[in-house]
């Protein structure tokens, strides 16, 4: 029997524990992610609530090796992402931001040191991380970063602003990508340390059970041990984007999938003009391009997936899935919020809530213009930045 979001039965694709993982998340957010998800995204608050599950099924940083992670492949990595997302933009984000974009520079850069300080008490969820790349004037040009580090006897000292930083003020530590005179180099650094300071963006219309949060440094004093000593330039942080974007490529088909399931379902129960307005062939026609859509992404996703496994994937090939897959959710989400008509925009379904929260996603760790451009730069040969 075919499943409506499973067309192309892609699920057969994944192994057991793969499947395992799938299941044993899904459950998570059906029990405890979607019934709190609403009032959290209307209040503006992060379900902290949900932390010490997260951490007790191994999702924080679980696709790393070793120190306390749970070392799973990229495919199931990608798969908690999809349904996590499928809860709510918010949930994947700090799972992304948690393991990809925190623990990941620690675990390819860091010291010895560092990560056997930092990595175990993470994966444990005892210890939350965020990453300060984004500047007020520097996002989509990383290179023009303000913030600038320089050497005072074996310390350094860090000014400069970040910006727009999920989980920035519940960070226990922050990595903060600085220039300095050989180059741009990753700091961490302590909540607690003098001079750095956190405060929360408030009035966000998207993302809103997401903590963004704006990062103040002002002679930031850390010892020369702060320092990730295995990357020097872009390479650094550019790493930890391609590991979250990878996680989006298959966390945006999360949140398209809610959307088409909720619409499906209403169409089925909603009638007018006396009978189910799944009956009408306008309905069936964007019901059939939602799912049409769904499977194509879902196979980049999985493809995507080989191919890291088999340590292959090209940043590229990134571009490509986070680009065409939150695009696909997007479409998705609208197109079912016009099948739920004015019920759609209430938090009484998701379809809106996923709506608003997929700007952001087009948005953060490259947008759309940037990976159209890192795209047509890797089929022509010139770039165009």
């Amino acid at each position: 029997m075919l499943v409506p979001g499973d067309l192309y039965e892609v699920d057969e694709l994944l192994s057991d524990d793969e499947r395992l993982v799938q299941q044993s998340v899904r459950t998570l957010v059906r029990d405890r992610v979607l019934p709190v998800i609403g009032e959290h995204f209307e209040q503006g608050t992060f379900p902290r609530e949900l932390l010490p599950a997260l951490a007790d099924m191994g999702l924080l940083g679980m696709h790393l090796q070793g120190y306390g992670c749970a070392g799973t492949s990229a495919i199931a990595y990608g798969i908690a992402c999809e349904e996590l997302e499928a809860g709510d933009s918010a949930v994947r984000s700090f799972i992304s931001v948690q393991g990809s974009l925190a623990m990941f520079p620690i675990w390819a850069f860091g010291s010895e040191e560092q990560k056997s300080r930092w990595l175990p008490e993470m994966a444990a969820g005892r210890v939350l991380g965020c990453f300060g790349l984004t500047e007020p004037d520097a996002g989509s040009d990383p290179a023009a970063m303000q913030t600038r580090a320089r050497r005072d006897g074996d310390d350094w000292v860090i000014d400069g602003t970040k910006m727009w930083i999920t989980n920035g003020s519940v960070a226990d530590v922050a990595v903060v990508w600085a220039q300095t005179d050989t180059g741009i180099r990753g700091f961490l650094v302590e909540r607690g340390t003098r001079g750095f300071s956190t405060s929360d963006v408030t009035r966000k219309l998207s993302l809103r059970a997401s903590v963004t949060s704006e990062l103040s440094l002002q002679s930031v004093r850390v010892p020369a041990g702060a320092v990730l000593p295995g990357v020097t330039g872009l390479r650094g942080p550019l790493s930890c984007l391609n590991e979250a974007r990878f996680g989006i490529s298959w966390g945006a088909m999360g949140a398209a999938r809610a959307c088409f399931e909720s619409a499906l379902e209403y169409s089925r129960q909603r009638s007018a003009f006396g009978k189910p307005i799944a009956g009408f062939q306008l309905t069936q026609q964007k019901l059939a391009d939602m799912a049409t859509a769904i499977v194509q992404g879902r196979l980049v996703a999985h493809r995507l997936g080989v191919l890291k496994d088999s340590g292959r994937a090209q940043p590229v090939q990134v571009s490509l899935a986070k680009r065409a897959n939150v695009r696909i959710a997007m479409d998705v989400a609208r197109s079912a919020r016009t099948v739920l008509g004015a019920n759609g925009v209430t938090l009484e379904y998701p379809v809106s809530r996923h709506m608003a929260n997929l700007e952001s996603v087009l948005t953060y760790e490259g947008t759309e213009e940037v990976h159209t451009l890192i795209l047509g730069q890797a089929l022509t040969g010139h770039s165009a930045f």
